[in-house]
């Protein structure tokens, strides 16, 4: 089969399309025939040699997939050769084949295209666990996504509005903003000219966040504690910002806030599929009612990798970036 590889680590260009061994199902796996790959900022991370894949995982970057099985492992009798199916990866996506446990494995929506499903597993898994597992969003609260326009955000903002909470976002233009109040956002904030601290307070007349989806990291440590609510909660998904920052324990104590930080791809097998038939079970009938769907930017061959990478560094787009093997 072809895959993405990389022989060394680095700008784009290092993402190299080369034929590699088609891999095989181990028992408990099955495995897919690749329709598009998911691309994210963790492929971007791995590309440069800071995010290297699980034990175990394969070394080819991409972290979800949809398509059709074409092998089952010894012992898989929920799914059956033919299924139409995406799924949440720890890597190996940018392919045309590859293998995943079963219990990582989604049906494709009805209403959704296979190519497009593609856009779902990762954004749907990374909001459902953080938001609702982990900060457990609750009907009238306030959450602030920070990047309100990239995958996760325009996830986020859909599955917010469908529980019935309010919805805060920072974007860095008009037309960005503009989509996440087509999306249910109510607060938009543009971060290139605006505090997003200032219009928090101003537009919950004092109470701020419940909870905050963070892609930054460092950069707004300080500033997401100052917006909490009391009993808030700021969930750290992202390091754009960088790694360290300075935490005032006294404001969090203060407002009896937590922060938290979590990743996905690194999660034991068995968390994940937990993950992922909570994403079933609570998003699914969202996307086959119509009150949720994947925003996708545009699509690649497999080939233009590398064009698709520098396009989501340059952080123009909205929503999703995909890949057609």
């Amino acid at each position: 089969m072809r895959a993405i590889t990389i022989p060394t680590p680095g700008d784009p260009e290092a993402l190299v399309l080369a034929e590699v061994p088609d891999p095989q199902p181990a028992a408990g796996e099955v495995r897919i025939r690749v329709a598009a790959a998911g691309v994210n900022r963790a492929d971007v991370m791995q590309r440069k040699g800071f995010y290297p894949p699980p034990p175990g995982a394969s070394a080819y970057p991409g972290l979800e997939v949809s398509g059709t099985i074409d092998a089952l492992g010894e012992g898989v009798e929920s799914w059956q050769v033919g299924d139409e199916v995406c799924t949440l990866l720890s890597g190996g996506g940018y392919a045309e084949l590859v293998t995943v446990p079963a219990g990582q494995v989604l049906p494709v929506p009805p209403g959704v295209s296979l190519q497009h499903a593609a856009a779902l597993p990762e954004v749907a898994s990374t909001v459902w666990s953080n938001v609702f597992l982990t900060a457990n969003l609750q009907p009238e609260e306030t959450i602030l996504v920070h990047g309100g326009s990239s995958g996760i955000g325009t996830m986020a903002i859909q599955l917010a509005r469908a529980v019935g909470a309010r919805v805060a976002v920072t974007a860095g233009s008009a037309e960005k903003l503009e989509v996440c109040r087509d999306l249910g956002a109510e607060i938009l904030v543009d971060y290139k000219e605006e505090d997003f601290v200032e219009r928090l307070k101003a537009a919950t007349d004092g109470h701020g966040a419940d909870v905050i989806l963070d892609n930054m990291g460092a950069k707004y440590l300080s500033r997401n504690v100052d917006t909490l609510a009391v009993n808030g909660r700021l969930v750290v998904i992202g390091l754009q910002g960088g790694v360290q920052g300075e935490l005032n324990l006294s404001t969090l104590l203060t407002k009896r806030a937590a922060v938290i930080a979590t990743s996905l791809r690194a999660r034991p097998a068995a968390e994940k599929a937990t993950i992922v038939a909570a994403v079933r079970e609570h998003v699914w009938p969202l996307i086959e009612a119509g009150e949720v769907r994947p925003v996708i930017q545009a699509t690649y061959p497999l080939a233009d990798a590398p064009r698709a990478h520098r396009d989501l560094e340059a952080s123009q787009h909205i929503g999703k970036l995909l890949l057609l093997p």
